[in-house]
């Protein structure tokens, strides 16, 4: 829309609307229903079924009103006698080739809609030649198809795999995958779409069709990744039956990933755990709430004073919040961290020390301002896929794209230039592009002049990192390195997003302050369309940080010794005045017996932590181990003493946070299950008994959300009831009347104003290839599966991915004598897993891949001790290892 108005007349009416509105979308605004089939607002228009045309004086013949823009001075007819009858023949003769059987298929559907108003009942008969292969997720029967072809755009035009095409003649013109039987043979990603456009229920979800419609329906934000996208939640006889997008929301924009549509089987799990326990003689035992609160209660008084916390980045921002309080009030510690320790804590420090705030500095929506996209470390067609499917769809209209990642991931396979370093050695490839920015004369010398300092150092520290250099230490080549930083440099705006491939190594803070300096050379900092953006692992992780489970920071990511004052004012209390523990460094610290009492809430640190069996042996130093959590995890079977169940994501209000920085509300969808209570009920309940209940007076989520506003003042105008009104805020917001912001730093940096450059030094990693270990093992998260899988083991995606995987490139197979799915035997200095392999050519000969999933993998067992040197971060992405045929 280009912002100005045009008049008009429709059916007599006189219609003001921006130019640029189609003739259909002024009509809906306004009331006037314009049948359509092939329509959907996620699709540019296709005018395939023409239920949709119009009459415009002037024209000889009617027009499409989903194709037509609105002009001025046009007079519009919509529902004239002939457009009416049209529209019933037209209807007349798709309903002759639909089933009559089975009604119920066509519930709630446009289609049916569009027969009940014009007295049209379907007259075919099922065809079993058009039921296609099942799918654990979607029914495909092709009788009841009208060939609209929503299907094949919303795949090709909104995930961009391209999974449907039409076949056939005449009017037997169907969709069908391609080059396969049906949707489970295909590489369809299950992201349901092609179901949640189809108007006729030729594609059905199968939940839908085995228990009905739902009976209600409750707005909420997904449990699963950092994304933030907004959920439909359908509810029947108390349960969760279905899932859908919320057509409007900012983030994912009517669209999801399988795990979002699909993943809400752990709700109801038949495992799940929704009864207070105590373990007695080595069995857990059912008790009573109050008295497995003063078991809890008990234990942490106990150990006078070695407690700790670990919080979760699953639950909500409140819930976090009321964590750091009591571990800072009840516990009188600041031992309290939660699990960006082990994934973003670098993206916070090093963004932090170069740009003063330590989040992503732009927004989603900057993904279609964008001049050209830089991903490093990340898989965001995996890991973050409704992100993901945008840059890929950039990518696919022409945009530029440069990947930097050690495998040829989906992105990669599209980019323009993909850079594969050897793991770990992001640092010295990412100086050498500065260096090439800085030495051709790319910088934005204006930018650099205006809003930076520290240059010349920074420039001096390059000297040493010639692209050849690089490109030696990379095992890529410097024409790849040169080529990536002209783009890079040229092409504005320019993005860049970063994943857990840059944070995950000794030097993860190093490694995105080298983004950060790349940004600021090129000035593609402060303006929409570019910034630097860490891809958040956990729906949460951001939230759990910036609402204070850190042991040096408060709310706000505010640092202990600053923001102190204000919080004892607000508390009424004295808070503890040393740094804390992190994560790692307790469960350290309990095999040094500094640490007898841990309480975990969902978190699994025996599972999480690198090198599990150092892990175990520190765990078993505590006397007792408090778990909050849905499931009987890992840690709490092997170690816990106390086990309280907590309300799940859909049984709680509140909000989360996204990596961009936009606060969302969390909504009840169903009452929590069985006896299972809210982790602000347990947190309340649990300081009322340490003593410290006058400070936890809360009724519910707004009030302790209320509070938290007053202790940060970048929340401060976001509120629970205007979060309804108006949805999602990206923080700073520092007024009710502040719009959020989208864009940090335009007009200048934290602390100073000016962004800080300083010199990098590189350091290899201790894990390196050796006659005994000659192989580099890089690990991480793959589509259908989350992290430990707790949820996603609870859904049918077992029957699209196996749950892990060792991606082995076929020479390296060859010479294992492995084939495709045998077992093959993993083993570092440090301990072993076994995996299936799986053979491709998306990794590099001696460098696989495995994805961690799965409790029965165990891949921590073989991952290493080294850390970040700034944050603690452990090095997941780089172990020495031999493998062999098990």
């Amino acid at each position: 829309m280009t912002g100005t108005l045009v008049h008009l007349r429709v059916n007599g009416r006189e219609i003001v609307a921006p130019s640029g509105t189609t003739l259909l979308a002024l009509c809906r605004a306004e009331g006037i229903q314009i049948p359509t089939l092939c329509s959907d607002p996620r699709l540019k228009p296709a005018s395939n079924c023409r239920l949709c045309e119009v009459e415009v004086l002037g024209e000889s013949r009617p027009l499409c009103a989903c194709a037509t823009e609105a002009r001025e001075g046009m007079e519009v007819a919509t529902h004239t006698p002939a457009l009416e009858a049209f529209r019933r023949t037209m209807l007349e003769w798709y309903a002759a080739h639909i089933p009559a059987e089975d009604p119920a298929r066509l519930a709630e559907k446009p289609f049916q809609a569009l027969l009940q108003t014009y007295g049209v009942a379907p007259a075919g008969a099922r065809r079993p030649d058009l039921k296609q292969p099942d799918h654990p997720y979607l029914d495909v029967d092709l009788s009841w198809c009208v060939a609209c072809g929503r299907c094949v755009r919303i795949c090709e035009d909104v995930q961009g795999q391209d999974i449907w095409t039409f076949a056939g003649r005449g009017a037997d013109v169907r969709p069908a995958p391609q080059l396969s039987a049906g949707l489970a043979d295909s590489d369809c990603v299950s992201c349901g779409a092609c179901g949640d456009t189809c108007p006729t229920g030729a594609i059905e979800d199968v939940s839908r069709l085995a228990q009905g419609l739902p009976e209600r329906w409750v707005k909420t934000t997904c449990p699963y990744c950092g994304t933030g996208c907004e959920l439909q939640v359908g509810v029947k006889a108390g349960r969760i039956t279905e899932v859908r997008p919320v057509p409007d929301a900012p983030v994912n924009r009517g669209h999801l990933c399988v795990k979002g549509r699909y993943g809400f089987g752990f709700n109801d799990a038949p495992d799940r755990i929704t009864a207070p326990m105590v373990r007695r003689e080595g069995i857990w035992v059912e008790v009573s709430w109050d008295e497995a609160l003063e078991s809890a209660a008990a234990a942490l008084r106990r150990a006078e004073g070695k407690t700790g916390v670990l919080a979760s980045s699953r639950v909500t921002n409140e819930e976090n919040y009321l964590t750091q309080k009591f571990a800072r009030l009840a516990l009188h510690t600041n031992n309290v961290d939660c699990c960006a320790r082990v994934c973003h804590a670098p993206s916070a420090a090093g963004l932090g020390k170069v740009f003063g705030t330590g989040a992503a500095t732009n927004s989603f929506a900057d993904i279609e301002r964008a001049g050209l996209i830089l991903v490093v470390g990340a898989n965001p067609t995996e890991n973050h896929p409704i992100v993901g499917a945008r840059i890929r769809q950039r990518a696919r209209a022409g945009m530029p794209l440069i990947v930097i990642d050690p495998r040829r991931t989906e992105l990669a396979a599209i980019a323009d230039v993909h850079l594969a370093p050897h793991p770990g050695t992001n640092l010295p490839l990412l100086l050498a592009m500065a260096r090439v920015i800085l030495d051709e004369g790319l910088a934005d010398t204006a930018f650099l002049q205006a809003r930076t300092e520290g240059l010349e150092a920074f420039a001096a520290s390059l000297q040493v990192w010639t692209p050849e250099r690089a490109a030696d230490v990379c095992g890529v080549s410097s024409e790849g390195i040169r080529t990536a930083a002209r783009r890079y440099a040229t092409v504005k705006p320019a993005m860049c997003f970063h994943g857990l491939g840059v944070t995950e190594h000794i030097q993860g803070t190093d490694g995105v302050a080298a983004l950060a300096h790349l940004a600021l050379l090129t000035g593609s900092v402060g303006i929409p369309g570019a910034g630097v953006n860490p891809l958040r692992g956990q729906n949460n992780v951001q939230g759990s940080a910036q609402m204070g489970c850190e042991p040096s920071r408060l709310t706000g990511y505010q640092k202990l010794a600053t923001a102190r004052e204000i919080h004892e004012a607000i508390w009424g209390a004295v808070l503890p005045v040393e740094p804390g523990l992190t994560a790692l460094g307790m469960v350290d610290a309990a095999g040094e017996d500094r640490l007898k009492a841990l309480v975990v809430i969902g978190y699994d640190p025996l599972l999480s932590h690198p090198n599990a069996q150092e892990t175990a042996e520190n765990l078993n130093g505590l006397d007792d181990l408090i778990v909050v959590d849905l499931f009987l995890t890992e840690t709490a079977k092997a170690f816990g003493t106390v086990f309280l169940p907590a309300a799940s994501a859909f049984e709680k209000e509140g909000t989360f946070m996204n990596s961009e920085r936009r606060v969302q509300r969390v909504r009840q969808v169903v009452p929590p299950r069985g006896s299972s209570r809210t982790d602000l009920e347990i947190l309340c309940n649990l300081a009322e008994r340490l003593g410290a209940g006058a400070h936890f007076p809360f009724a519910d989520a707004a009030a302790v959300w209320d509070e938290a506003r007053r202790t940060w003042p970048a929340i401060a105008g976001i509120s629970h009831a205007r979060l309804d009104r108006e949805g999602g805020i990206q923080w700073p917001c520092p007024a009710e009347d502040h719009p959020g912001t989208a864009v940090l730093h335009t007009d200048g940096f934290p602390g100073g104003g000016r962004a800080a450059f300083r010199p990098l030094t590189w350091r290899p990693s201790e894990e390196v290839v050796t006659e005994a270990h000659p192989f580099l093992l890089n690990t991480g998260r793959g589509l259908f599966h989350f992290n430990a899988a707790t949820m996603t083991r609870h859904t049918r995606n077992g029957e699209l991915r196996e749950d892990d995987r060792l991606e082995l490139h076929p020479d390296d197979a060859a010479d294992l004598g492995v084939g495709e799915g045998e077992v093959v035997q993993v083993r570092s200095r440090h301990g072993a897993f076994a995996l299936r392999a799986h053979l491709t050519a998306v990794v590099r000969p001696g460098e696989p891949f495995a994805t961690f999933q799965a409790v029965e993998a165990y891949v921590n067992r073989a991952t290493g001790q080294g850390r970040d040197s700034v944050t603690g971060t452990p090095e997941y992405k780089v172990t020495a290892v031999s493998l062999r045929k098990a």
